[in-house]
């Protein structure tokens, strides 16, 4: 089918399924004593990670879709910092013993926004309540312009493995339009510092699909980025959701690309990243054959969590700070989004949990099923309800919607395996949507941002 076709066909709005079900059909008011409860129910020797999130920068780029705000000044930056251990105390107290965590995770916003001596008090109080592993990925997402010569030494006391550099497009031009100017020597001297101070892992964000690009452009942004010398490459879609988030009003609608002006920028960066040498790694990362990503994508090992494609293998992420979500065997839970409300429980010693969803066996199945094929480009329908000793037919009845993706060359099935071809990698998220039975619901589709 040639390439504009498929671009209609497929270009419907679908989840990026970085869990199932995805966090708009979490419910409202779901109480914080049964994220205690769930605490308390985990086993011993369950690996736990930690995800901080830490909701400030010092400017806001019109394309962001986080949940940060902007803010320059210290005392309410050491005040949430104070939040964050008070939690950390809350849940370490609720599990009841120096639980093991494998991973931790800083994400925003942009954590290195706090002071340096908050990030490391905050790593202190992590260690000191839970039991971090000699050999644990401690993560941090980083703004390379206004990273402090304070903060690296931080990162350093930390014990900061793998940090992450938004980079997200190196035409001058596109950056005024995203309210962004960030130079190529700012990003490769964040990078040479990072290396210095022993850092072994890092990875880039490239983003497509903002205003002013075009093909040539995004093409020089990824070529330029080759000599930062990443471990990864994380390369995203513009998700343009004014309706959800009231600052994207100020990127002009006209200066967006079209569908297939989208297709053909994440095709470009692609073939730039590949042919350098980079392993395409589900549906918009990249890694080294050397990296850990590669090397679990190969092996089977991979899994899809909110901060993307992970190698980390525990099944129990926990959410620190504000609008933080968990991921527990039972199910999701989330904290409060707004930092007034996160802080109002959290002083009063509660649990700040706001939102949340208890599984269903059909959940937990389909969840799998999900991942599988967001992570690998294939499923065993059977072997999948077998393990979770459910009959298979549901999800056999579900993937009837394959039809025209087989017609069209992007899924291929095998008895009871479904794989999506190369060709269909770029439509991953439409092949999971096949099996997600919340997006019938009305109005579903608005909540997410568009397929291609």
């Amino acid at each position: 089918m040639p390439e504009m076709s498929l671009i209609s066909r497929y270009n419907a709005r679908v989840p990026r399924y970085t869990s199932y079900p995805t966090a708009p059909n979490f419910v409202s008011g779901f109480p914080g004593e049964t994220y205690a409860d769930w605490l308390d129910a985990l086993q011993e020797d369950q690996p736990i990670s930690l995800y901080v999130h830490v909701p400030f920068c010092d400017r806001l780029c019109l394309y962001c879709g986080c949940t940060t705000t902007v803010v320059r000044q210290e005392a309410p930056l050491l005040r949430y910092a104070d939040l964050l251990i008070a939690e950390l105390e809350l849940i370490a107290f609720q599990i009841g013993r120096r639980a093991r965590v494998s991973a931790v995770h800083w994400g925003g916003g942009t954590p290195t926004q706090l002071p340096a001596s908050a990030l490391i008090r905050i790593m202190g109080s992590i260690r000191r309540l839970f039991e971090v592993d000699s050999d644990a990925e401690i993560a941090i997402e980083i703004d390379p312009t206004s990273l402090a010569v304070d903060r690296l030494s931080a990162l350093a006391s930390m014990g900061i493995t793998r940090a992450s550099l938004g980079v997200q497009d190196l035409n001058p031009e596109v950056q005024a339009a995203i309210g962004r100017r960030q130079s190529y020597d700012q990003t490769a001297r964040c990078a040479d510092e990072l290396r210095r101070l022993g850092i072994g892992s890092l990875n880039l964000d490239l983003i497509y699909g903002l205003p002013l690009q075009t093909e040539e452009s995004v093409a020089d942004t990824a070529r330029r980025a080759l000599g930062l010398r990443a471990d990864r490459v994380a390369v995203f879609g513009y998700a343009h959701v004014p309706w959800m988030k009231r600052h994207q009003k100020l990127i002009q609608d006209s200066q967006l690309p079209g569908p297939r002006e989208r297709f053909r920028q994440r095709r470009v960066i692609s073939q730039v990243l590949e042919q350098d040498g980079y392993h395409p790694v589900g549906l918009d990362h990249f890694a080294r054959p050397s990296d850990q990503l590669a090397r679990s994508e190969q092996a089977g090992t991979l899994h899809r969590s909110f901060q993307g494609y992970t190698t980390d293998t525990a099944q129990v992420l926990l959410g620190i700070g504000a609008s933080s979500i968990g991921t527990l065997p039972q199910g999701y839970v989330q904290n409060a989004p707004d930092v007034p409300g996160y802080a109002a429980a959290i002083t009063q010693g509660r649990l700040a949990t706001v939102r949340g969803i208890e599984l269903s066996p059909d959940d937990m199945l389909r969840r799998a099923v999900i991942e599988q094929v967001m992570c690998h480009l294939a499923v065993d329908l059977d072997a999948l309800a077998a393990a979770h000793c459910l009959p298979a037919e549901a999800l056999h009845d579900s993937a009837r919607a394959l039809a025209p993706f087989e017609e069209d060359g992007l899924v291929r099935r095998r008895g009871t395996i479904i794989e999506v071809t190369e060709q269909g990698r770029p439509f991953v998220r439409n092949v999971a949507a096949v099996f997600d039975a919340y997006l019938a619901a009305p109005g579903a589709g608005l909540r997410h941002s568009a397929g291609v």
